[in-house]
């Protein structure tokens, strides 16, 4: 920038843009003094080096406002996790529909576990019948990413929100004013039966996933 630049000459864009040509560092310089601007290398690999007459505070500023607000805007993806056993109870099923429910609308995937225990293992149709029944009834937020696969003793499904249900929270997020923050994810702690989101920590005193004795 300015006086640390080496080329004898330089390629000059003007302010606004405007292409001035090739001309020697030391025009450049007085050029930029005369708008009292500063001379910045924007391609310094190029032959000549190509520079711009901007200002480079403001630029900087404009800059670390727009990687600002691209954080802002960006939601991280997350994916939470929900147990459930194949003869769960009406109430436990509901209440944990509620939560994939919350789940989706937060922009999250929700990664369903069957929980198959002793003779249950060789009833491998009522988790197949519980997922589905599941996925009917979320199709307003959701789909089936990862169908329904034996995996030892459980089943597991994986369920995505929609795109424009995932862009409704990212700017809910945004509006906000920040993306969620640690307080938030605090309030959203893990309830029974949930496990705490991939690449996140579980807060003191939890463990993740409370064990589901629903329906034995």
């Amino acid at each position: 920038m300015n006086e640390q630049i080496r080329a004898r000459e330089v390629r000059l864009v003007g302010p606004e843009g405007e292409q001035v040509g090739i001309v020697p560092l030391e025009r450049a310089l007085q050029l930029a003094a005369d708008v009292d601007l500063d001379l910045v290398e924007v391609a310094p690999m190029a032959r000549p080096p190509v520079c711009k007459l901007m200002d480079f505070g403001k630029f900087k500023y404009e800059s670390a406002l727009k990687a600002r607000e691209a954080r802002r805007n960006q939601q991280q993806t997350v994916i939470k996790e929900m147990k459930l056993r194949p003869k769960i109870d009406p109430h436990d099923y509901e209440t944990k529909k509620g939560h994939v429910v919350r789940f989706l609308k937060a922009g999250d995937k929700v990664k369903v576990t069957i929980m198959f225990r002793g003779r249950e293992q060789s009833r491998p149709e009522l988790g197949y019948r519980l997922l589905r029944r599941l996925e009917s009834e979320i199709t307003e937020l959701g789909y089936v990413e990862a169908a329904p696969k034996q995996d030892g003793r459980n089943m597991i499904m994986v369920l995505a929100p929609h795109r424009a249900v995932k862009a409704s929270a990212v700017a809910a997020t945004a509006s906000r004013g920040a993306p969620r923050d640690r307080a938030a994810d605090e309030s959203a702690a893990p309830a029974a039966g949930e496990t705490a989101a991939v690449g996140e920590t579980a807060p003191a005193g939890e463990t993740g996933a409370v064990a589901d004795n629903s329906g034995e």
